[in-house]
């Protein structure tokens, strides 16, 4: 795959006509926290059928379950065709614009609901994950502790202990998206045995808003992508019965979670290629108009330079994207070195990109109302949630070293 098919661009066309009506207009009050991002994001699906595709899609997969058919395969999972190239177009459209929306969409989506699907049995996937696929409700997955950012697993302080048929848990967690206005939980914890903390399983429970004892704060303030929700969750001898315990599988929640440190991590690359081609675009438009002692600043070499990298910059983040929609194709799934190795470079280019189109921009780059000054906030979230830069230097040089 070298390039979009007619298809694919259509599709592209009708979801950039969408963003132009529904949330260019909204885009002010996105980034000032007035409007939650959800009932945008409803819209979308709601436009273009993607929550009738999700409920046909979940009720078709439940009726096999049911039957006794084999539990899809990872790479099953995530082939399908022309849905791969239908999942990342929206999602490099809105990056054009408003990242935040990805990243809110994202993590209800493919990490909350994606967690359950997983590792859930029928009735958990009916009762929790439905409603977060169709965009009903909103989802979190709760991981990510004050003391515990890049050593997710082994500084986890969270705990449940087993009291009877139930386990009440304790712990807090910090930078959850949609964490305020969640609906739906997936909260990684540990199992309060006695043993070593670090050594302690994983579990993975569902919670619901308002369970007692559950506290979920307001948005918190941040650096960029406002149009997505971030907050902190306390929990407080919250008691959560066996029914909401999902399944770890053979290695652990550990494992469970690495599974979607994949996905989150490949799907940075698809909101990075949005906020270069709109950065791009953007600077070119202003290296034909803005003019300088008699001439377009486009005519300057310096200029050209910086174009000419962010191009580079296009293409290889492109071909990055490219690739993991054929691989999802073929059923292959990706490894977490390569998927770290994918959202290292394009979260880097995005914001070299981001950054050099203020600077291109000059005094006006540095006000909002030209929008790169928005993307390059915006950008610099990639090479921080995820996994920070520095992690996926170390799962990059692991797996090379372990060959």
């Amino acid at each position: 795959m070298i390039e979009w098919s007619e298809e694919d661009l259509m599709i592209r066309d009708a979801v950039r006509g969408w963003i132009d009506a529904e949330v260019r207009p909204n885009l002010d009050a996105l980034e000032s926290g007035e409007l939650p991002p959800y009932d945008l994001l409803r819209g979308l699906y709601k436009t273009f059928g993607m929550d009738e595709m999700a409920r046909s899609s979940f009720h078709a997969r439940i009726a096999k379950e049911r039957e006794g058919g084999a539990r899809e395969s990872e790479g099953e999972e995530r082939s399908g065709g022309g849905g791969a190239a239908m999942t990342m177009i929206p999602v490099i459209e809105l990056c054009k614009v408003a990242p935040g929306l990805v990243s809110a969409m994202g993590v209800g989506l493919g990490l909350a609901a994606g967690t359950i699907m997983k590792r859930g049995t029928p009735e958990q996937k009916e009762r929790w994950a439905l409603p977060l696929l169709t965009m009903e409700k909103v989802g979190a997955w709760a991981i990510t502790e004050p003391n515990s950012g890049s050593d997710a697993f082994g500084g986890m302080q969270a705990t449940a202990r087993k009291v009877g048929d139930e386990y009440v848990i304790n712990g807090s967690k910090t930078f959850i998206t949609n964490g305020p206005y969640a609906d739906t939980i997936v909260f990684y914890c540990k199992l309060d045995d006695g043993s070593d903390p670090r050594d302690r399983e994983i579990l993975t429970f569902v919670l619901d808003r308002g369970m007692e004892g559950l506290e979920q704060s307001k948005p918190l303030r941040k650096m960029g992508l406002h149009s997505s929700p971030t907050g902190e969750l306390f929990l407080n001898d919250v008691r959560a019965g066996a029914d909401r315990l999902l399944t770890s599988g053979s290695q652990g929640g550990k494992e469970s979670a690495k599974q979607n440190f994949v996905t989150e991590r490949a799907g940075v690359a698809a909101m990075a290629l949005g906020v270069i081609e709109e950065c791009l675009k953007l600077s070119v438009e202003y290296a034909r108009t803005r003019e300088l002692w008699g001439q377009r600043i486009g005519d300057f070499q310096l200029i050209q330079l910086k174009l000419a990298k962010m191009e580079v910059a296009r293409l290889n983040v492109q071909n990055l994207v490219f690739r993991h929609i054929e691989m999802q194709r073929a059923g292959r799934a990706m490894t977490l070195a390569e998927a770290s190795a994918m959202k290292l470079y394009a979260a880097q280019a995005a914001s070299e990109v981001a950054q050099e189109a203020v600077q291109l921009f000059g005094g006006n780059g540095y006000m909002s109302e030209y929008r790169v000054e928005q993307l390059a906030r915006d950008a610099k979230s990639f090479q921080i949630y995820a996994g920070t830069d520095e992690i996926q230097v170390t799962h990059i040089a692991r797996d090379l070293l372990s060959r």
